[in-house]
């Protein structure tokens, strides 16, 4: 009855072969005169989702996070991971082989100067490393002499006998639209962007596929084309993608506002204009430092700083909004049918978490407008919910019986890309999980509800949704959101809102607001709705002020909710939501999920 195709739960880690690979590895160093390698979870342009034939830390050390680095000595190796993943880590690994390492707590940089033998040859490769984490290496190890050599061939590649080819996606138009504009007036806003530089070198695939209105396949869950592109002062952009990718329709839409060249070009038209001694603009977060050294070594002047299409890329037009909104309609009609199938079988005692994944893609796909889904779906019962981007597999997949079930999963449409979770309880909820989730709930509301003048940035709303979880003693360990794109990349940035989030909020960026609660052996608790940031008229204000709206359209559970520890704002909130919700999503839905929708969206 239900199936996914757009996922896979099999298990992907290899850890049973890392400890052949790794001495494969160190034997392959030694024979270039090298005492380690650095093996960040990156491709070429610093992607999230990279394609297979980059998984490289993946293929070395088993760990499939979307996020690690590891450092691989001639005795001992490291893998550095983030707290989302600090569990799944060490489920992964063979730890006998490599210690796991919590990144906030010690930096790769700073465990590298401590264990690497002074004057000792680091290597690496420059096509997956940007010049910032060179820089920040290099003067970790300043003071033990250690020198980082750039590679011509990554030693991975060669030991990896089936690696994967390069991914050849067709490229696609994206219509204007949805996209709103097309890409003139785009590519005019960066120009001006540049300032006194002769060009940039464009390196982050969303960027690319935002300005020149293209979309791609060549990584899972996120339509993006893998290339770059080098936009002049005068003169029309240069887009190097691999000639495969486009059809003759294409190609013709393309070239009659860029110029169309080879991949392998890149670095030839990069020494010509660094012989010309111009000055690049460069991403710092994006740009291989390969790119940036080459145009230095032919002359040129890089100049290492933020992309200009990241602000206007995340500030989202009229024709983007509409079609967001569009989106979280359609969106919410499959998971609120999803959400009141489950209410049914779940306490039967047949689902497990993967049948429960499979079920809401296949909700989602009989909309007939699913392009991918925007993310695995993370599908986690009792304990695997206190794991924040637990994915499960084969080997994994547990039985949902009574407790905590949680469902964290977006999808991809043609004019929208959604994230959402939300927390169920299969039986009765104790009072300990009322009163976890109903703090959660509030975070959530407190967010929904901020008003806050221009300038505010995320990390100044951070603590709005933390303050009832800080009042018990207890917290989390992920951001509250992140910026979501426009049928691009579900994570999205400048904007976010967390403790690092600097970027001031501006009306039209996409962001998530996902506090949790994630007790360890448990369950776990994340309550996601998608806002989008808008001006707010407030009568008598002396500044410019803002709020949120949310647009994500989806029952959360009352069965968890204690009411007494709520407000009478923050009910009038959640009363108030839960009726445009009944209202938007009841004629979208099937008789048995209007019914089941009435009594979800109860007042309280």
């Amino acid at each position: 009855m239900f199936e996914a195709k757009f996922q896979s739960f099999a298990d992907a880690s290899s850890s049973h072969d890392s400890a052949t690979r790794i001495a494969a590895l160190r034997e392959e160093l030694a024979r270039q005169n090298l005492d380690g390698f650095l093996v960040p979870r990156a491709d070429a342009h610093q992607n999230e989702y990279v394609p297979k034939s980059a998984e490289r830390l993946a293929w070395l050390t088993g760990f499939t996070g979307s996020a690690g680095f590891a450092v691989v000595l001639a005795q001992e190796a490291a893998i550095f991971v983030d707290g989302r993943y600090v569990i799944q880590v060490r489920q992964e690994i063979d730890g006998k082989i490599i210690t796991p390492i919590d990144i906030s707590e010690t930096a790769p940089s700073k465990w590298l100067a401590e264990h690497a033998r002074e004057g000792a040859r680091i290597g690496y490769d420059p096509w997956v490393h940007t010049s910032g984490q060179i820089e920040r290496f290099a003067r970790a190890v300043e003071g033990k002499k250690i020198a980082l050599v750039p590679l011509d061939a990554n030693p991975i590649d060669g030991l990896w006998a089936d690696r994967p080819s390069d991914p050849m996606g067709l490229v696609a138009i994206h219509p204007a639209r949805y996209a709103g504009e097309t890409a003139a007036p785009k590519i005019k806003k960066l120009r001006e962007a540049l300032k006194d530089a002769d060009a940039a070198l464009m390196s982050d695939p969303h960027a690319i596929c935002w300005a020149f209105n293209i979309r791609g396949a060549d990584v899972a869950h996120t339509p993006i084309v893998l290339a770059f592109a080098l936009l002049p002062r005068e003169g029309a952009p240069t887009l190097y993608v691999d000639d495969a990718k486009l059809d003759a329709k294409t190609r013709a839409a393309l070239e009659k506002f860029l110029t169309l060249r080879a991949p392998a070009e890149l670095i030839s038209d990069l020494t010509e204009t660094g012989k010309r001694g111009e000055t690049v603009m460069f991403d710092a977060a994006t740009a291989p430092v390969k790119l940036v050294e080459t145009l230095r070594a032919a002359g040129g002047k890089p100049r290492v700083t933020e992309d200009p299409a990241a602000l206007p890329k995340a500030i989202k037009n009229k024709a983007e909004l509409a079609g967001a909104r569009e989106a979280h309609i359609r969106d919410g009609a499959a998971l609120t049918r999803f959400l009141a199938w489950f209410a049914d079988a779940a306490p039967k005692g047949a689902l497990t978490e993967i049948t429960a994944a499979e079920a809401a893609e296949t909700f989602r796909r009989e909309s007939g407008d699913l392009r991918d889904i925007s993310f695995p779906t993370i599908s986690a019962f009792g304990e695997h919910a206190a794991i924040p981007h637990y994915r499960v597999t084969e080997k994994s997949n547990l039985k949902i019986g009574k407790g905590v079930y949680l469902i964290d999963s977006g999808a991809q449409y043609i004019d929208g890309t959604t994230d959402v979770t939300r927390t169920v309880v299969v039986g009765r909820a104790s009072k300990q999980l009322k009163d976890h989730f109903t703090r959660v709930l509030k975070g959530h509301i407190a967010i929904a509800r901020a008003v806050f003048p221009k300038g505010v940035t995320g990390a100044q709303l951070d603590a709005f949704a933390r303050r009832y979880l800080w009042e018990a003693g207890l917290d989390f360990d992920h951001g509250v959101g992140h910026g979501v794109g426009s049928y691009l990349s579900v994570h999205e940035g400048p904007q976010r809102i967390s403790k690092m989030g600097a970027t001031p909020l501006q009306p039209g960026m996409i962001l998530s607001n996902e506090p949790g609660y994630y007790r360890a052996g448990e369950y776990g608790i994340r309550l996601e709705n998608l806002i989008i940031v808008e001006k707010r008229e407030i009568a008598g204000a002396e500044r410019e002020m803002y709020g949120f709206e949310s647009i994500t359209l989806a029952p959360f559970d009352l069965n968890c909710v204690e009411p007494k520890l709520m407000n009478a704002e923050e009910t009038a909130w959640l009363n108030a939501y839960h009726a445009q919700v009944r209202k938007t999503l009841s004629p979208l839905v099937d008789a048995k999920t209007r019914k089941w929708l009435r009594e979800a969206t109860q007042a309280i």
